[in-house]
């Protein structure tokens, strides 16, 4: 537990930033500047998540040169990430400023929404290099040996984007465009700032910006090694995007209203299993390299008894606190209120089991059986929720696009039992030493 809970306050603080800029836009900007904004933002989080392909094996990368003892070499490496970053996030951001339009379409924005999702778009492109800058650097900040940098980075850029929706979004009633304002400007300070620190005599990493060419295969070679962080992000989004789609289709802003409310919510919760698998896999790597099946099998199911338990405990907070975490977004509407709640009470109950689920796929990555942890995964985040989200709102109308993800747990729970029988039956063994 001493080891996973620094991992769960961060992941926590990341999630509560996200909260806060919703419950200014919910509240400040209306029902149908919120939608625009759930609607949209997948699109946005998918373009950010080219940083942490670039991040994840970047940084992997360079701590391999550095590793093998060259460290200017390691620097050059460095830049050339960071200066392809820098230009793909302005490549990007102007790709989809100009069309912001077709994207909206293409998501299924209606007339009333359509200004203001184009709006959105088109003002968070301003911070588009920021944001995929920011992502980068999560990782680099380990490589770097600095990673109390990133801490003190993830918390100022968030503040920054707190502070000025309240400005802009509250007191200004700037609306969506305030929002996305305050949220290029917070993307900025936590992109670009890096750039500074590792330019500047005053880095005291072990990585530092200095000019150089870019040599593709390098680049090539971090964007390969990051390609399954990437894919998982997408996945992810894709999803969003799916269940939007459907909910315009079957109830317009209001049900895409509500599911926003269900996401923020769901952040929380889903940040306490994030957090517990990022600190619980290396200890399971630990002492799978030491052969230790005993200590092994002890983490898994005392993990899973955890999990559980934890599961149990979120699952009666959603839905006995229902109504008034929907108050505290959409209370201004009776009928929007009411569906949300009624939402958020069929859909949490994914989180008797969810956390279980996402366990296995890190067990796996412990174990250093990337294959099958990535099965799980994407079994999980892509596959079955896609087929419950277009399926089963056809048998069973809206309800049905509220049980999606509690079905898909089931179904990725059997799986789950499924990849352990097979590929870690020592686990299971009462006899493991």
């Amino acid at each position: 537990m001493r080891s996973v809970l620094p991992s769960i306050g961060m992941v926590l603080i990341t999630s509560v930033y996200s909260i806060v800029d919703g419950f200014f836009v919910a509240n400040f900007a209306g029902k149908t500047g919120f939608a625009a904004i759930n609607l949209t933002f997948p699109v946005i989080m998918m373009i950010g998540a080219l940083g942490l392909m670039i991040g994840s094996g970047g940084g992997a990368l360079v701590a391999k040169i550095k590793g093998e003892g060259y460290p200017k070499k390691a620097d050059r490496v460095f830049t050339m990430l960071v200066q392809f970053g820098l230009l793909l996030g302005v490549a990007l951001g102007v790709a989809l400023a100009v069309g912001a339009p077709a994207v909206a379409r293409w998501l299924g924005a209606d007339e009333p929404m359509m200004e203001e999702c184009i709006e959105y778009i088109r003002l968070n492109m301003i911070g588009m290099p920021g944001f995929v800058l920011q992502c980068a650097f999560q990782s680099f900040y380990m490589a770097a040996e600095r990673p109390q940098l990133g801490t003190v980075m993830s918390v100022v850029a968030g503040v920054t984007n707190i502070v000025l929706d309240a400005i802009l979004v509250w007191l200004c009633g700037m609306g969506v465009a305030g929002a996305a304002l305050a949220t290029s400007a917070g993307c900025l300070v936590g992109g670009l700032f890096p750039v500074y620190y590792f330019a500047s005599r005053r880095n005291r990493g072990s990585l530092h910006l200095r000019p150089t060419r870019m040599i593709w295969p390098y680049i090539g070679k971090a964007c390969t090694n990051g390609l399954s962080e990437y894919v998982a992000n997408i996945a992810l989004n894709i999803v969003t995007i799916c269940y939007n789609m459907q909910l315009m289709r079957y109830l317009g802003e209001d049900g895409v209203s509500a599911y926003g409310v269900m996401m923020y919510v769901a952040f929380i919760f889903a940040a306490v299993f994030i957090g517990y698998n990022i600190g619980i896999t290396p200890v399971i790597g630990y002492h799978y390299g030491a052969g230790d099946v005993k200590e092994q099998r002890s983490l898994m199911l005392k993990s899973f008894t955890i999990l559980g338990v934890l599961g149990v405990l979120m699952t009666l907070t959603a839905e006995i606190f229902a109504e008034p975490l929907a108050r505290v977004f959409v209370g201004y509407d009776a009928a929007l209120t009411e569906l949300t709640v009624k939402a958020m009470r069929i859909y949490m109950l994914a989180f008797l089991i969810s956390g279980c689920n996402m366990f296995v796929s890190a067990l796996f990555t412990g174990m250093n059986n990337g294959v099958v942890s990535a099965v799980a995964a994407f079994a999980r985040t892509l596959v079955f929720e896609l087929a419950c989200v277009w399926t089963l709102p056809a048998l069973m109308g809206i309800d049905g696009i509220w049980l999606s993800w509690p079905i898909s747990e089931v179904l990725s729970l059997l799986l789950s039992a499924i990849l352990i029988v097979r590929y870690a039956p020592q686990l299971l063994s009462k006899r493991a030493s």
